[in-house]
């Protein structure tokens, strides 16, 4: 990871079927891919799990979280995860936790803590979230939470 390289944990979600893709769990290989292609080197990726919705959406989510670098601080790397989540056909309107193609939150970064209008590092409510921190343990056990000095495979095991 050279000077200006920058990591993260990102969470991946999908409960949507995409056309000419498939069905969440392919949404989310897909979703991987073009990662590769826009500039963020996927360095590993969890499996892929089911997970019950949140809110109002009824359809089973597909849950997934990758350990990734890129040149992109955080504010970019926003917008990276965004225009991509687009292209996947997700519209940011309308009601929260409602069924979407595809959903890529920012969960950690190697600059440790990160706050602005858009972006909050530490990812808010992932402690809390069973489907991000599994996955993201399983590629990252050891990284810290920087709010909290955990290690992701302690909060895991707490979020069970």
């Amino acid at each position: 990871m050279g000077a200006s390289t920058h990591r993260y944990v990102i969470a991946l979600g999908s409960n949507m079927r995409v056309g000419s893709i498939g069905g969440p769990r392919q949404v989310l290989a897909a979703a991987l891919a073009a990662m590769r292609e826009g500039g963020i080197e996927v360095v590993a990726c969890s499996r892929i799990r089911t997970s019950r919705p949140l809110g109002p959406s009824l359809r089973l989510y597909a849950n997934s979280a990758a350990l990734a670098e890129t040149r992109f601080p955080p504010e970019e790397m926003l917008a990276a995860l965004q225009d991509l989540e687009a292209r996947f056909g997700r519209k940011r309107r309308g009601a929260r936790w409602r069924s979407r193609p595809l959903d890529l939150d920012i969960v950690l970064w190697s600059g440790g803590m990160w706050h602005s209008p858009r972006l909050v590092i530490p990812h808010p409510l992932f402690r809390d979230r069973e489907f991000v921190t599994g996955p993201a343990a399983e590629i990252a056990p050891h990284w810290r939470d920087p709010a909290t000095g955990l290690t992701l495979r302690q909060i895991a095991a707490r979020a069970v």
